[in-house]
């Protein structure tokens, strides 16, 4: 089980560890993204601190019908008490999680300010 909460901004909220490969780690706080097919979006700092292997260009067209082209990297995150190899869109600026990783999960949101947020 993960649990996180909601901000004030009503934003779904959990950490994540995230895992360079020299094994160097880094939590974060990611907001919880259902528009967001993809697995992690992580800022350029926090990329290049953990020295992710880049893999290859994406591109995307965003909610407001703009296209960007992003790099993609590699890594290892604990789900879930697992590690699990997932791709990472290189994005600014708050690190999400998208569908990709919460796929084939159960998830309750207390949609309210220090509400609950729980992935079963």
């Amino acid at each position: 089980m993960i649990t996180g909460f909601v901000n004030a901004s009503r934003e779904a909220i959990i950490e994540v560890l995230v895992r360079g490969p020299n094994q160097q780690e880094y939590k974060i706080e990611a907001i919880i993204d259902t528009g967001f097919n993809g697995s992690i979006s992580l800022p350029p700092r926090i990329v290049d601190s953990l020295d992710l292997p880049f893999r290859r260009r994406g591109r995307a067209i965003l909610a407001n019908g703009g296209e960007t082209i992003f790099d993609i990297y590699e890594t290892i995150v604990t789900w879930d008490g697992q590690s699990r190899r997932v791709v990472v869109d290189e994005a600014d600026p708050d690190p999400l999680v998208g569908m990709e990783v919460l796929h084939g999960a159960e998830m309750k949101v207390q949609a309210i300010e220090d509400g609950d947020v729980i992935i079963i």
